[in-house]
């Protein structure tokens, strides 16, 4: 391939299908607002899990490009709205989560709302000539339940989360995600990051015998990946050779059976990364999620929580807390790794790399970000206020 070939917005998919994303859309400001309006506004975001709304009342809040949502379980079922007042913007619900009662009462001046979002009260209301209560209800969040998840988006776009992850709903089944239960509350780890360069190294299968000997104590070398339109898939299985490791070789001893699982993932791992920035750790005795949240150019918060099916098992208490030893290195491993790169993306001698046939994830990653911003396929940023054209 010619680097000329890559300066150009006319480009073929085939001539950039072999070329990673350039370094500069890792650091680029300009580049991560166009993002936010192009890729983020309708994206699906998980919030929660159901089983973590179990009363009337009970809400979870989500912090994402500058706007505040919740979602609330109301009589009717769970709603999802902006977390802002109709009457002076103020935020109504504090915190990431909460029980707020029977009435969203705002504490600036007392509006509250029912909670379908229905303005229901106003203090001193004959001094609102005319007010329309109707007309200044919650506004309302698209929300989508998916398997028990909550998931909500800004602006419409996407597939539905279920048509987005239907290629792969054969393999959820089994886990029974609508029955899980929250294992502890939401995590917030910040990393020095671009989000892409976590999202890239989630779905890298090429650093897994290089960076992560304990996942190869594990898996061996049999470590694969796929990628479908909106969805990638990598997994392992569990090998019965001892690890030499201590708190791996005790996962393999005692992790013990699952009776909702069939045998072919008794001792299976296998992670889901849907489009663009969300995770599933799929394993046998707890499922989690991760969002890779962009806060700056150069900064990504991940945030994250762990499900499990219900098990009082002492053997199953140990094999989850070994499961957290195990990947508690490998995200230590991960964060050393996507720092460097991170680093490396910001040098003058970088632009884009050539990809192996064999990864197939990132070549579908860099495919999409090409279509929705046909940016990614220059090796430089264009002229200032491109995205404004």
């Amino acid at each position: 391939m010619k680097t000329a070939h890559l300066h150009r917005l006319d480009a073929s998919p085939d001539e950039l299908e072999g070329r990673s994303l350039p370094g500069w859309i890792y650091h680029d400001p300009e580049f991560l607002e166009h993002e936010k309006r192009t890729i983020f506004r309708t994206a699906w975001q998980i919030v929660c899990h159901l089983n973590d709304l179990p009363r009337v009342g009970d809400y979870q809040a989500f912090q994402f490009l500058g706007e505040s949502v919740f979602v609330v379980r109301s009589e009717e079922g769970v709603r999802a709205f902006h977390n802002v007042c109709r009457h002076r913007a103020a935020r109504l619900l504090d915190g990431n989560q909460g029980h707020c009662g029977r009435r969203i009462t705002c504490p600036y001046h007392a509006w509250s709302y029912a909670l379908d979002g229905r303005l229901v009260g106003v203090p001193e209301r004959e001094l609102f000539k005319g007010l329309d209560s109707a007309a200044h209800g919650l506004v309302p969040v698209e929300h989508e339940i998916f398997l028990g998840f909550v998931f909500v988006r800004l602006a419409p776009g996407l597939p539905s989360v279920r048509d987005m992850a239907a290629p792969y709903l054969h393999e959820l089944k089994p886990y029974g995600l609508e029955t899980l239960v929250p294992l502890g509350r939401i995590s917030l780890r910040p990393r020095p990051v671009n989000w892409k360069n976590v999202t890239d190294n989630f779905s890298d299968g090429l650093h897994i015998n290089v960076a992560h000997p304990g996942l190869t104590r594990l898996f061996g070398r049999g470590y694969g990946i796929e990628a479908k339109p909106w969805i990638d898939k990598m997994w392992g299985t569990l090998r019965d050779t001892p690890s030499s490791n201590w708190s791996e070789r005790m996962y393999q001893r005692l992790l013990p059976p699952l009776p909702h699982l069939p045998p072919e993932r008794q001792r299976l791992w296998t992670y889901f990364k849907l489009w663009p920035n969300i995770a599933f750790d799929i394993y046998p005795d707890q499922i989690d999620f991760f969002q890779m949240l962009p806060v700056s150019p150069t900064e990504t918060l991940i945030r994250e929580v762990c499900y499990a099916q219900p098990d009082e098992r002492r053997a199953m208490r140990a094999a989850r807390y070994l499961n957290w030893r195990i990947n508690k290195h490998v995200s230590l491993e991960d964060k050393a790794l996507i720092e460097r790169v991170q680093q490396g993306m910001g040098s003058s001698s970088y632009t884009s790399g050539p990809l192996a046939e064999s990864e197939v994830c990132l070549r579908s990653f860099a495919r999409r970000m090409r279509s929705l911003i046909p940016q990614s396929s220059l090796p430089q940023p264009p002229p200032r206020g491109w995205s404004l054209g």
